[in-house]
């Protein structure tokens, strides 16, 4: 189960919404082995395209060694469907490389970037095994 605090899950709304038509994509961050979304980066689309996502390497790379710095790693990987339903593409699965992560996919297909609701969905990715998980918004995440 995916527990997200409600500032994090609008900041990923709002950030699928702005790029639409386009795909958005980011990482949520937080402490080592914790399952604590803490630290929300939007991400560049490299690729900069409706139907697919693609981090920027130097991006990417600066945002891993400020993660290792600070003991942190990717707890949430997430990026919009435009036209499709939230559910991992052949590619999306080819790419997840974070066994640990939640692959959050948010389809902005029947609003785009207007009002209105969006599909808002997690997965776990291993080894190519795709398994759908409950997403909890909490107001915000109690500290431990």
């Amino acid at each position: 189960m995916l527990r997200i605090d409600r500032a994090t899950y609008d900041a990923i709304v709002a950030h699928a919404k702005r790029d639409h038509p386009d795909e958005a994509c980011g990482i949520v961050a937080g402490p080592e082995g914790s399952d604590r979304p803490e630290r929300l980066v939007e991400m560049v689309n490299a690729a900069g395209s409706p139907t697919f996502y693609e981090f920027d390497s130097t991006e990417l790379l600066a945002l891993y060694k400020s993660m290792w710095a600070n003991d942190e790693e990717p707890v949430v990987v997430y990026h919009s469907h435009t036209a499709t339903e939230a559910y991992p593409s052949v590619t999306d699965i080819g790419l997840a490389s974070e066994p640990g992560a939640h692959y959050v996919l948010v389809s902005t297909r029947e609003h785009g970037n207007n009002e209105g609701p969006v599909e808002f969905r997690s997965y776990k990715i291993v080894d190519g095994e795709v398994t759908e998980e409950e997403v909890t918004v909490v107001p915000d995440l109690p500290e431990i």
